[in-house]
């Protein structure tokens, strides 16, 4: 009595057990879970690019700098060199030119 009260509680326990592992594969295998599934991998995998691309970002800028650092360039510039001069605004143009401005449009001539 007791061996078959053994084996069938046995059984019973294998079957519940059997019947969850299934019935969890299932739910993870309909279109809305695999959907989240992917939607929660491409997030992540976009984590890692981003995080890749700011370490290649400070390694550049690091490299950048030793080799300015080598080649003697990370000095200012003198202030002896000429400069371009700064930029009329339209209204000096307009005051200090001897002809019209033409007006931005579709006028052949």
């Amino acid at each position: 009595m007791f061996r078959r009260t053994f084996w069938f509680t046995t059984g019973v326990a294998a079957g519940v057990w059997a019947t969850t592992k299934v019935n969890r594969k299932l739910n993870q295998l309909t279109p809305e879970s695999l959907a989240a599934q992917a939607a929660d991998r491409a997030v992540l995998a976009g984590r890692r690019i981003k995080v890749f691309a700011l370490d290649v970002r400070d390694g550049m800028a690091d490299r950048e700098a030793a080799l300015k650092d080598a080649l003697g360039l990370s000095a200012p510039p003198p202030d002896d060199r000429k400069r371009l001069p700064a930029q009329r605004s339209r209204a000096e143009l307009t005051r200090t030119t001897p002809y019209k401005l033409h007006k931005a449009g579709n006028e052949d001539h």
